[in-house]
């Protein structure tokens, strides 16, 4: 078992309780709650149905502490809700790229698994083949705005740190954090920092 397990439980229990952390958008529908942790044979299933390897500290995740729940925006999805994108190819140079369903055992294209609700058409996915594997990037499926990747290294980093400045009580955009001073403030709209 991957070292920071434990900790990310510690930490993600504390989170509710701690008065000055930031808001973070989404979390009334889990509520900082987990689901049940997938077996291991279903995992399996699932890589199998899918002719995949999940990204390691993903597939740690789910085995050791939960397949749904608590996460950034409005959680994580079970794994059965879970679908494999592709990019898009770029249209014409600087355009933004969204996200399309992978065609059933087409190969060819780097493949992303869709795995944290955020709403609309926006996605939050982690790299699954290609060179990005194991990342996670944020986008809009239609290509409204472009991919975004995480600079964390992995999928248990990037829940970490979403932990780690929701406690500290700091504003994120990306991970749609608002601190409690922001929060409090009645011109919060305009003064968001931008992306």
């Amino acid at each position: 078992m991957d070292p920071r397990i434990p900790r990310l439980r510690r930490k993600l229990a504390a989170i509710p309780f701690q008065p000055l952390r930031s808001h973070s958008f989404g979390e009334e529908q889990h509520e900082f709650r987990l689901g049940p942790k997938p077996a291991e044979a279903r995992v399996a299933a699932f890589e199998a149905e899918h002719d995949i390897a999940l990204p390691d500290a993903y597939r740690q995740f789910l085995t050791h502490i939960s397949g749904s729940g608590a996460g950034p925006y409005y959680g994580l999805m079970p794994l059965e809700r879970c679908s494999l994108l592709v990019m898009n190819p770029r249209e014409e140079p600087g355009a933004p790229r969204g996200f399309d369903d992978a065609e059933p055992g087409g190969r060819g294209r780097d493949l992303f698994l869709h795995v944290i609700e955020m709403g609309c058409t926006d996605v939050c996915v982690i790299a699954v083949t290609g060179p990005l594997t194991g990342r996670v990037l944020i986008g809009n499926s239609d290509g409204f705005w472009g991919p975004n990747v995480s600079s964390a290294t992995d999928f248990l980093d990037w829940y970490e740190r979403w932990l780690n400045h929701m406690s500290a009580g700091r504003d994120n955009r990306a991970l749609e954090l608002t601190s409690p001073q922001l929060r409090a403030h009645p011109d919060r709209h305009r003064m968001a920092p931008k992306i």
